[in-house]
């Protein structure tokens, strides 16, 4: 008896694992485009002049440059590991932070918007961000909805030229 419901037990375990995994599928590593309106641009820069052309278009775009997070640098510093280059790029602007809290201060948590710089092993990098759009939508506020299409501009000027030859 006890064989048997050990037997059942480790069958339903195992089709839960697998409904699982086919369910959320699409969230794995390696989905190059998770969330909606995701937007990836493959450019002919390399990592490091990408990096320079993206902090140009942001300040060309009176945009400010927040944060830099980079998992290259945190390895190479802390685990002397070489890693392909890669660098999240926080930004926003004081006006837009002040539009973002009067219309939903849990919107918050969504700035500073971010750019994301990957190296490819052709020596090409790539530019992803997601549209300000997409990140406040589900806030469902018509006030930030607003902002985030004029942000959704300048983003798109921004990653242009970045890109662009």
């Amino acid at each position: 008896m006890r064989k048997e419901f050990m037997r059942d037990l480790t069958l339903v375990l195992a089709w839960a694992a697998l409904t699982l995994a086919v369910m959320t599928g699409t969230a794995w590593a390696g989905n190059p485009a998770p969330w909606p309106g995701t937007q990836t641009i493959a450019t002919q820069h390399s990592y490091k002049d990408l990096v320079t052309r993206l902090d140009t278009a942001v300040k060309a775009n009176k945009m400010g440059l927040v944060t830099r997070a980079s998992a290259t640098v945190g390895a190479k510093a802390k685990l002397n590991k070489v890693i392909p280059g890669n660098m999240v790029i926080g930004v926003y602007r004081p006006d837009f932070a002040v539009r973002m809290l009067e219309a939903s201060v849990p919107a918050g948590i969504e700035a500073p918007l971010r750019f994301y710089i990957t190296e490819n092993a052709d020596g090409t990098a790539t530019l992803t961000y997601r549209k300000p759009t997409a990140v406040f939508a589900p806030y469902a506020v018509p006030a930030l909805d607003e902002m985030a299409r004029e942000l959704d501009t300048i983003f798109a000027k921004i990653a242009a030229q970045a890109a662009g030859g």
